[in-house]
């Protein structure tokens, strides 16, 4: 369950583990002022030999390379030539 940050009117922070379908609080557990939740970075590291690079992209299959170039190989030009005079 995630910790939430909240502050109240009259400055006191505090932190609530609540679940997400919990409601938001919205008085001060020590002034009963109204309160609002504060939102801060959250601390993530990214550890390996580059996360997005090497984890996040879809592998090429090689079947689809292969396929390629046979098709650019089969591709063949021909040349109409003026036939020869036996004459």
């Amino acid at each position: 369950m995630p910790t939430y940050e909240y502050q109240c009117e009259s400055d006191h922070q505090f932190e609530v583990v609540q679940s997400f379908s919990d409601k938001a609080l919205e008085s001060c557990p020590e002034c009963g002022k109204k309160v609002r939740k504060i939102y801060s970075n959250v601390g993530v590291v990214f550890k390996g030999s580059g996360f997005y690079k090497t984890d996040s992209q879809k592998k090429p299959t090689s079947t689809t390379k292969t396929e390629t170039k046979t098709e650019a190989k089969t591709e063949t030009k021909t040349e109409t030539k003026p036939a020869k005079n036996t004459d």
